[in-house]
């Protein structure tokens, strides 16, 4: 069994490490570093950027805890922390890189297409091609940020994502066109570091598609700390100048700041692949549909993580590398159950869900019970000085099955973990409130929030 995989992202080193360990023959295909551009160059870079951010809330804190701290405010150092950011990203590339080496999988610098079901060819970086004979082939190629026709990116007053990592001196006013996922983590990056944030948020509230109750603790917290939101704004124009930026609303309004950044999502690396060449369907978004199983319309073609029609996430990419590395060495698995994959944002106070939202199932008439607790009600939020937000629990009110829940409040991404393994595998609300939770512990808002 011989799969080549075309990209090396979270999907296809999962998928490779797996495939190579069951014994099959692997050959990955990757352009850039191991470990994916939207992982290395989005996830990761964003996320120690929140660190430092909540590393400067947390001195802010200490205060309440007792600390006596000194005259000096803390401040960012940009250089040092671009410095960290490359390191970080550099070492998890070498250690997947190794991993990988040392398993076995040949690895092939290069961009790959697939000429038929059973074939790829790579493109080397000397511009010389070579054919590779493939038993299965993973496209896992992932995706790269949104850029609108009416705003260029020039890594110096307007950013995308991938350029916000390296500035030289923090934004006086910083202009966020997208109040998605992405948008509002940079929201909260920027504003933590002390920077005038305003947010153009194209509908009624933050977090399109979320729990409104959720979106609007979030939106209270924003708001308290300095940050503007402009609400039903879709921005149509941007100018720049050597002072600054203008970004221009579809409703006449204008916004003007130092710097803009767009965050208005992300569009899929399916082009140039030569799936459609060979049949495998692809939507007028660019994403490849596949199956629980991950196959596409083709038979021997597989696609994974942010190429895919499925949620955009690291860990549910590598998830599915897994699954199809044990799929195509003929092992048994079970299909990925996409109702039950948490997901997390990390904004102050930190945001995560997973299963049945309230507002959907609100929607579709579906009866569901729902129970709520604040985090103001916990001795050890209390103790930590960080009493904000809360846990909800959605329960089946004639089973007691847990079918869901949101949680707003600090270490939500760590706690949503109990409420994901209750709702994949079938657990009541009774076995979340009998399990002995150590106090003080948040976790014990679960139990409380279950009751």
């Amino acid at each position: 069994m011989h799969i080549v995989i075309i990209g090396g992202g979270p999907a296809g080193n999962m998928a490779a490490s797996t495939a190579a360990r069951l014994g099959a023959e692997v050959t990955l295909v990757e352009k850039d570093l191991l470990g994916g551009a939207a992982h290395l160059l989005d996830c990761i870079p964003s996320k120690a950027m929140v660190a430092t951010g909540n590393a400067l809330a947390a001195v802010g804190r200490a205060r309440a805890l007792g600390v006596e701290l000194g005259d000096s405010e803390p401040r960012v150092d940009l250089y040092r922390l671009a410095q960290r950011i490359g390191d970080l990203t550099q070492g998890l590339s070498g250690t997947i890189s190794a991993e990988l080496a040392s398993q076995g999988v040949r690895l092939v610098h290069g961009t790959g297409r697939v000429v038929d079901a059973s074939h790829v060819v790579a493109r080397l970086a000397d511009g010389t091609e070579e054919t590779i004979a493939a038993d299965a082939v993973l496209v896992s190629t992932g995706s790269r940020p949104r850029l609108p026709e009416w705003a260029e990116i020039d890594a110096e007053r307007v950013l995308s994502s991938r350029e916000a990592y390296a500035l030289a001196k923090l934004p006086s006013h910083i202009v966020i066109i997208g109040s998605g996922v992405t948008g509002v983590e940079f929201v909260h990056i920027f504003a933590s570091m002390g920077c005038h944030v305003t947010l153009v948020a194209s509908r009624r509230h933050v977090l399109p598609g979320k729990d409104p109750e959720v979106a609007y603790a979030l939106e209270e917290v924003l708001v308290s700390s300095g940050v503007d939101i402009l609400k039903g704004a879709r921005a149509c124009g941007l100018t720049t100048s050597e002072s600054g930026v203008v970004v221009q609303i579809d409703d006449g309004r204008t916004v003007a700041g130092s710097h803009a950044l767009l965050a208005i999502g992300s569009v899929p690396n399916s082009d140039g692949l030569g799936l459609e060449s060979v049949g495998v369907k692809i939507l007028d978004s660019g994403h490849v549909p596949i199956d629980d199983m991950g196959r596409t319309n083709v038979p021997t073609i597989y696609a994974a993580g942010d190429v895919t029609d499925k949620m955009p996430l690291s860990s549910l990419a590598a998830a599915q590398g897994r699954m199809i590395g044990r799929i195509v060495t003929g092992r048994p698995v079970t299909p990925i159950d996409y109702g039950a994959v948490a997901q997390a944002i990390f904004t102050e106070p930190e945001i995560a869900d997973v299963g049945v939202a309230e507002a959907d199932a609100f929607s579709q008439g579906r009866k569901i019970r729902v129970t709520k607790v604040p985090f103001s009600s916990n001795p050890k939020a209390l103790i930590e000085a960080e009493p904000g937000g809360f846990v909800k629990i959605l329960s089946d009110p004639l089973t007691a099955e847990v079918l869901g829940g949101s949680i707003v409040g600090a270490h939500a991404a760590e706690l949503i973990s109990v409420i994901a393994l209750a709702v994949r595998s079938g657990l009541k609300v009774k076995d979340v409130v009998e399990n002995l939770n150590v106090h003080p512990s948040l976790s014990e808002s679960l139990a409380d929030a279950s009751e």
